[in-house]
């Protein structure tokens, strides 16, 4: 729960709506900037509602796209920034292994991303990891530096780092209104905010807010089965320590792709997720769902008979998430068309989590009209045709 409310403040240096992992993110590195800034949250936190809730997600370097592999050292460094800020340990090494067929350009991309020779054919990929089993033709690439974030102890602790550097949250507040020009005004539920930049990373809520604003985003939100699975004999995949997590690319029985990690939320399971879901409305995706309507159950557990034989074919424990996905799966990191003072961090797709600290520091960087630090040409707005709609 954020503090006991207090005579309301109405203008600030900057408003950040949306108290996720990537707003919470940002509004940190403004308020690093000594910009008096207000995040926004429509629910109460701690919540469930959106896709930065769970003890873990998985963190890596192996990535078969450049523009996200050169991010990457700069995310680890601001990680480990952050912990030294918080005292606390917010990561957990354990190392990643990419499954897929060899010469699969993407599985290439990957290992490129290493700078050296990760891979690991069949038989070493047993010798080391014993829980895994590949198939004829298939190899694995090794990421040594991946490992788990604790995800609800690191937001947690971004909030109270921004908390400490002057920062005011503001939770429990639907925005109602937002009204452009030079100075924006937010309106919600309990009042009327105003400041010179606003930034918009709402998640699968963007869509609706920022077609007030005349734009038409393509975000689909997705609700994802988070399912986790036991060992058949306690111990037989290794113990947590040294248990590494997963990625599949280009295998024919895992569509979209699977991800898994060791379970911190549930000692002596693993995690797994289908890369993909059920396109959802953010407002009901809670709503109960019968077994026919979840096929990525009966995907994950052919996966698992074929790939981590040493884990049970039926889920233990199943949860949900959403995803919202852009139609290429790259970040929406960008100036509103229009209004150059409104920025908006959007489209996350499942895999943003480990960047939210860079994400965080390039939003922040667009909002007080800086060079970026990284290259934002994949994840321009405008990459999307006909998106700004009608005058305001």
């Amino acid at each position: 729960m954020a503090a006991p409310r207090q005579l309301q403040k109405a203008i600030y240096d900057a408003i950040v709506i949306g108290a996720g992992i990537q707003g919470s993110f940002t509004a940190y590195h403004l308020a690093q900037r000594h910009k008096d800034t207000l995040l926004l949250e429509q629910f109460f936190l701690p919540h469930s509602r959106g896709s930065s809730h769970g003890q873990s997600r998985i963190i890596r370097s192996a990535y078969p796209q450049e523009h996200y592999s050169r991010m990457m050292p700069d995310s680890f460094h601001l990680w480990q920034q952050l912990e030294a800020e918080a005292g606390t340990s917010l990561y957990r090494q354990t190392g990643l292994v990419v499954l897929g067929p060899a010469g699969d350009p993407e599985l290439e991309g990957c290992r490129r991303s290493l700078g050296g020779d990760k891979v690991l054919d069949a038989a070493a990929l047993a010798q080391r990891f014993p829980g895994f089993r590949l198939h004829a033709g298939e190899v694995a690439v090794f990421d040594s530096t991946a490992g788990v974030l604790f995800a609800d102890k690191a937001l947690r602790a971004v909030q109270e780092v921004f908390r400490r550097h002057g920062g005011t949250i503001r939770d429990g507040e639907k925005v109602l209104r937002i009204e452009p020009g030079a100075t924006v005004t937010v309106t919600t539920t309990a009042g009327v905010y105003r400041a010179p930049r606003l930034i918009i990373t709402t998640g699968a809520w963007t869509g609706a807010l920022v077609e007030s604003l005349g734009l038409q985003l393509p975000l689909q939100p997705l609700r994802i089965d988070v399912c986790y699975w036991r060992e058949k004999e306690p111990g037989s995949i290794g113990t947590r320590s040294v248990t590494p997590c997963f990625l599949t690319l280009g295998l024919s029985q895992a569509p979209h792709g699977i991800y898994g990690l060791p379970a911190l939320e549930y000692p002596g399971m693993f995690k797994l997720c289908h890369h993909h879901g059920s396109p959802t409305d953010p407002e009901k995706r809670d709503q109960a769902l019968s077994g026919a309507s979840r096929p990525d159950i009966g995907i994950l557990s052919n996966f698992i008979t074929s790939y981590l034989p040493k884990l049970e074919p039926q889920p233990a424990v199943m949860e949900t998430c959403l995803y919202t996905n852009t139609p290429d799966e790259d970040f929406i990191l960008d100036r509103h068309p229009k209004f150059s003072n409104i920025v908006i961090g959007a489209g996350f797709s499942g895999h943003g989590f480990k960047f939210a600290p860079v994400v965080g520091k390039l939003l922040c960087e667009l909002s007080l009209g800086e060079e970026p630090s990284h290259n934002l040409a994949p994840f321009s707005i405008t990459r999307f045709p006909g998106v700004l709609r009608g005058a305001l």
